[in-house]
């Protein structure tokens, strides 16, 4: 390998099997994260404590380490780094301007409406927006519209309920705005892409599963999903405009969205990056035998990605996020009864047993097949 040198932004535990895959093909690898919570700074080859919003600073050391690829996994907030520090090496990526367009809700709502893309009612707002808009489809939801992980979600049945929702979801902000959206009928799904020269293709469905109103936590997924045959190609064609529409050229794409009984399809958010929450690290793969983090790491290196099945496919692919004790009780019972259906466990944070808030805190996780 001539330049086996690899940058990956962010060092967090869903950050760890690319890292684990980058050295599996050859990489050496540089890792940029804060030391708090860097799981992977021990398996990386290269450490460097800066924070992944800091471009500046990363990109003046990636001109000294002179990586054939710059890339992250499902981190919202390290792609404008990723993208800033392609554009000025010159590597693969999509633009600066895509992946900011990507971490923004009202953007990313905007850019798919006036693309014909079917899209819910929405509005931006912040502590001074006057609530009296006789237009507000209620129950809406609300959400920081520049954050991620399930921080700051509401949802409100009223004008009351919606100051106070706005409130809280702009401190999660840093630009302290959130998006108010129609909430959207259906059962909750994602979509996961990889995209080359702007052909974008289709890995997998992902059924979620949420904690529900008012937060709306994710607390588990699973591949195969459940959708009906005869809705998936309408599913992928509206998801394709709209990636397209977002300027999306490379790389993964993780598109969050719900389908009523009937197969009307609302896209509640798209993602320039993979699933988190383990979807695109692990049950892609368990689910297709399909290697989605070679399939990115091939496209940061300027390379079409492989999409050849080179590992078991399982009848299903299973993630399931602890939160409280009960949750430790299902697992030691499945320990128990079906000890070899279990992939991976990770290591828990007992401190926040019964106290999770968003996806940031959650307890910890168990993978199955």
């Amino acid at each position: 390998m001539e330049n086996n040198k690899l940058v990956v932004i962010g060092a967090g535990e869903f950050q760890l099997p690319l890292v684990l895959k980058a050295k599996e093909l050859g990489y050496e690898v540089h890792c940029f994260a804060w030391e708090a919570g860097a799981v992977a700074k021990d398996e990386a080859d290269f450490f460097y404590p800066i924070s992944i919003t800091d471009k500046e600073a990363i990109l003046e050391k990636c001109k000294e380490i002179n990586p054939v690829g710059v890339l992250t996994a499902g981190s919202d907030l390290a792609m404008p780094t990723v993208a800033y520090v392609c554009e000025a090496l010159k590597l693969c990526c999509n633009s600066y301007e895509v992946a900011c367009r990507c971490t923004n809700k009202y953007e990313m709502r905007r850019i798919m409406r006036d693309a014909g893309v079917c899209s819910p009612f929405f509005m931006l707002a912040d502590a001074n927006t006057d609530l009296c808009d006789d237009a507000i489809p209620y129950p809406v939801i609300v959400k920081p519209s520049d954050s991620s992980g399930s921080r700051g979600i509401h949802l409100a049945n009223n004008r009351e309920e919606l100051a106070s929702a706005i409130k809280q979801s702009c401190g999660f902000s840093p630009t302290s705005t959130a998006i108010i959206e129609e909430y959207i009928q259906g059962n909750e799904y994602s979509c996961e892409c990889i995209s080359y020269e702007g052909n974008h293709t289709f890995l997998a469905f992902t059924k979620k599963f949420t904690t529900g109103a008012p937060n709306y936590i994710e607390n588990g997924h699973i591949q195969p999903d459940d959708i009906p045959e005869e809705f998936k190609d309408s599913i992928k064609s509206t998801i394709f405009k709209a990636i397209t529409a977002l300027g999306v050229t490379y790389g993964a794409t993780h598109t969050e969205f719900k389908v009523d009984s009937e197969g009307n399809v609302g896209i509640i958010e798209i993602g320039a990056r993979m699933g988190g929450g383990c979807i695109g690290s692990d049950l892609v793969y368990l689910s297709t035998g399909k290697d989605f983090l070679k399939m990115i790491i091939d496209v940061a290196c300027s390379k079409a990605p492989d999409l050849s099945v080179t590992g078991t496919v399982h009848k299903q692919a299973k993630i399931d996020f602890i939160f409280t004790e009960k949750d430790i009780e299902k697992l030691e019972k499945l320990k128990s009864s079906n000890p070899e259906s279990i992939v991976r466990i990770s290591k828990f944070n007992m401190e926040n047993l019964g106290k999770t808030t968003d996806c940031s805190n959650r307890v910890g996780y168990y993978i199955t097949i």
